[in-house]
């Protein structure tokens, strides 16, 4: 959420910023909101401090035995448009905020100003796309023949958009949950955490999924609503970073480091027709989370080692990969620079995102208010929240499964995930222990 002082100083700005994401910010509307809000504000403060002084006169007039009836008459009066003005303060209150919950967070500097995901740049590309000399199959092909996925019948259950693992396919999707969760824990000093899979409309305000995005969101229906709404997952971005929800950090803590694993559960309202086939884009899959506190000053170098540690996942794979910051208008809602991270898709001669690291810097801790405050100083200020995944398990699944495929059939195990796996090599037709339904 931006700063209001900071729209009113900096408006022409701000202005120019959001239009590179394609936001038109009504600066006029804005003057208005924030006008009648200061206004009212202003006459309500004054109308409290009549009253104090009406108070004192009254307590006055009656120790000296005086009348004071007039004065109480005028304090009943005085209370009463106190009353007045606190319910048109409110409103006025509710509309600015309502105005300042869906402006986006500005781009940061180093962006690239572009309009969509072609305008995107490369930053690096690694490993080397593979030659493979004999026709080759997509996912969901290799899954079925292999009996390790059942869209078919996950639909029957469900609905489109979810799938049956089982298996081989079931064990490494488990193993690449545990693989992920013990780099990130071992290696680059994250504290695990496993957070609830649903979360109330406050947490989802703080992180900027509402009120804006709303119809991407699974609600749960309560029969007994009055403890207020709920809703599933689509990240751990979202309680991981509500963690630390109206608190006051200690700087000389920071950086705080999480990974959580969770299922994620989006409903791809605006997504209609788009990955239709297979797992790339599901209702329901799991991910392994990276989420960053820190103090203000040390967010991009965050950004950087938050990238490198979901990279270093795709590397021990052996899967080849590339990294692109995302341009001005492929930037999301909340963010101010975003690095994806996209995988290799042999079937789909092409990239596909697999992680988006990115630096909130405070747009999330002013929606969550999440403060800090260091030894040096007692004043507090904002901190900067950094998120990413580290990685999609699904998406890497499809990643392997498509990349390791060979001639006969079968899918090569990665030797970084040979241990997770009992050992296990590869997954053939001939598996002991397969499905085996006509």
């Amino acid at each position: 959420m931006l700063e209001r002082s900071r729209i009113r100083d900096q408006l022409k700005f701000i202005q120019e910023r959001l239009a590179y994401k394609g936001y038109v910010l009504d600066g006029k509307k804005f003057a208005a909101l924030d006008g009648r809000e200061k206004s009212l504000r202003i006459k309500s403060e004054e109308l409290r401090a009549l009253r104090n002084q009406t108070s004192e006169r009254i307590s006055l007039l009656k120790k000296s035995g005086e009348d004071a009836s007039r004065q109480i008459q005028e304090m009943k009066s005085v209370s009463e448009r106190i009353k007045q003005m606190n319910r048109q303060l409110s409103g006025a209150e509710s509309d600015l905020f309502k105005f300042l919950a869906v402006i986006p967070n500005l781009p940061h500097e180093t962006v690239p100003v572009g309009e969509n995901a072609t305008t995107n740049e490369l930053i690096r590309q690694v490993g080397k796309v593979p030659d493979f000399g004999f026709s080759i199959k997509d996912h969901i092909a290799l899954g079925q023949e292999l009996s390790i996925l059942d869209p078919g019948r996950a639909a029957k259950i469900t609905g489109a958009r979810f799938t049956n693992y089982y298996g081989s396919g079931a064990l490494m999707e488990r193993a690449l949950i545990n693989f992920m969760l013990d780099i990130h824990t071992t290696e680059h000093d994250y504290l695990e955490t496993l957070p609830p899979f649903m979360a109330n409309r406050k947490s989802f305000f703080g992180t900027g999924n509402l009120p804006k995005f709303e119809s991407d969101l699974f609600k749960i229906e309560i029969a007994d609503d009055s403890k207020g709404d709920y809703f599933l997952v689509p990240t751990a971005e979202v309680p991981v970073t509500n963690i630390f929800a109206d608190e006051i950090l200690n700087e000389d803590n920071l950086p705080f480091r999480f990974t959580a694993y969770t299922p994620c559960f989006r409903r791809e309202a605006g997504s209609y027709g788009v990955d239709t086939r297979g797992l790339i884009r599901q209702h329901q899959f799991n991910k392994v989370e990276l989420v960053h506190f820190c103090k203000p000053e040390d967010s991009y170098e965050q950004l950087e080692i938050l990238t490198s540690n979901a990279e270093t996942i795709l590397r021990r794979l052996g899967l080849p990969y590339r990294v692109v910051v995302l341009s001005t208008g492929d930037t999301s809602f909340s963010v101010a620079k975003t690095y994806d991270i996209e995988v290799w898709i042999p079937s789909q001669n092409t990239y596909r995102e697999i992680s988006s690291c990115s630096n909130f810097e405070d747009f999330q801790a002013r929606r969550a208010n999440i403060r800090c405050r260091g030894s040096s100083h007692k004043k507090t200020r904002f901190a900067h929240t950094l998120n990413g995944s580290g990685l999609a398990v699904g998406r890497t699944w499809v990643a392997i499964v498509e990349n390791y495929q060979q001639a006969n059939g079968s899918v090569v195990i990665p030797e970084a995930l040979r241990g997770y796996m009992g050992g296990l090599e590869s997954i053939s037709a001939q598996d002991p222990g397969l499905l085996r339904v006509t």
